[in-house]
């Protein structure tokens, strides 16, 4: 996401050390409801369906929106900050057919959670970041060939976007399923309905994001972990869900990148309404304390084997209850907060992405990503 000075003012870097006042007002900085997407994107050969280096296309399209990613192959869009998710979507769109313009003929973008086709590590890009992550976690980040969509929210309030934080936390099974769009690895179907969390989780700090007591405990824990030398700097704070230090907004990364930007559409117009609701839960005093992290672990383990067509537990209670129920109460509950409705969200539901994929297999699956990018 790029800064917007007119939504909400630029903030730290990555690298910045905030105390806890500090982030207080960081994240009471932005204006609510504000929304931008990231999403992560692929460059493949058309004749091998393989993957092709991506940093001449960047180049080429010089835009800011449009900036190289860890693995040489992969791009990503970072939208402006919008009022609504129209807008969002409109500028998603827009820069997928800007990607999509500035390929040779020989070269297409695709949009994969991970690619159907790829056995093993993947050429990374000749960058100083590159090179510090593979001094320190070796082979397994050339594996890291992974997509996401992501979201960022904003409240303009420090304690609100905490108290979202901990109620997204406990949602991400019914987003991840929601989402899940990565049946394949290697040419083969893995039975899951993403497994691009099985491939992410070999680096750390991955999957459900710890509770965060107070923001002056969030700041000792991002000062212990760079300290350290753990972590270059807060940006490799990798959690599924996380406050973004440069924006002062949540940023849900549980999703995967979607084929086309019609079901990003879907998906984000559902996500921002959930929040909205979230926030007025949380003013109003009616957000359940968080969950325990191992709880939420289980639902994650079915939500990205089973998507939809699965079972998730209550977090408190135990009770097992369809997926499709849970987001189907969700998605009543958030659309009086979506000005378009949720109809669109509903037929995800219905018609889960993964299995279209799942019907055209993993050797058709590459050619028809490339066909829908800019649907």
């Amino acid at each position: 996401m790029t800064d917007a000075k007119s939504l909400h003012a630029p903030a730290a870097a990555p690298g910045a050390s905030l105390d806890g006042e500090g982030l207080r007002a960081l994240f009471s900085s932005t204006v609510a409801g504000t929304v931008g997407f990231e999403e992560e994107l692929l460059l493949v050969h058309r004749d091998s369906w393989l993957p092709a280096g991506a940093a001449a296309v960047v180049t080429a399209i010089g835009d800011p929106r449009v900036k190289p990613e860890l693995p040489a192959c992969q791009l990503e869009i970072a939208t402006s900050v919008h009022k609504d998710v129209a807008g969002a979507v409109d500028e998603l769109r827009a820069c997928r057919a800007l990607v999509a313009a500035s390929c040779d003929p020989n070269v297409v973008p695709i949009a994969a959670p991970v690619h159907p086709l790829l056995n093993g590590p993947t050429e990374l890009s000749p960058t100083e970041r590159a090179a510090s992550l593979g001094a320190r976690y070796r082979e397994v980040v050339g594996r890291q060939l992974v997509s996401s969509l992501q979201v960022h929210l904003a409240f303009g309030d420090a304690d609100c976007t905490l108290g979202v934080y901990h109620a997204l936390r406990d949602l991400l099974p019914e987003l991840a399923a929601l989402a899940g769009a990565a049946p394949f690895a290697a040419g083969r179907d893995t039975g899951l309905c993403s497994v691009r969390p099985v491939v992410a989780s070999q680096l750390p700090r991955q999957g459900v994001p710890p509770i965060i007591d107070s923001w002056e405990q969030f700041a000792d824990d991002l000062a212990w972990m760079i300290r350290g030398s753990t972590a270059a700097d807060a940006s490799e704070w990798w959690w599924e869900l996380r406050p973004h230090l440069r924006y002062g907004t949540l940023e849900l990364r549980v999703l995967d990148v979607q084929a086309t930007v019609d079901r990003t559409s879907a998906i984000a117009g559902f996500v921002h309404a959930l929040a909205a609701r979230l926030a007025e839960l949380h003013h109003l005093g009616e957000l359940q304390p968080p969950a325990p992290t191992w709880r939420i672990a289980e639902n994650r383990w079915s939500a990205l084997r089973d998507g939809v067509a699965g079972r998730l537990l209550d977090l408190r209670t135990g009770e097992a209850r369809s997926t499709r129920d849970r987001l189907h109460a969700l998605i009543d509950a958030a659309e009086p907060y979506a000005p378009s409705g949720l109809d669109d969200a509903r037929a995800l539901v219905a018609d889960p992405p993964v299995e279209q994929l799942r019907a055209l297999g993993p050797d058709h699956v590459v050619p028809w990503l490339a066909e829908v990018f800019t649907v």
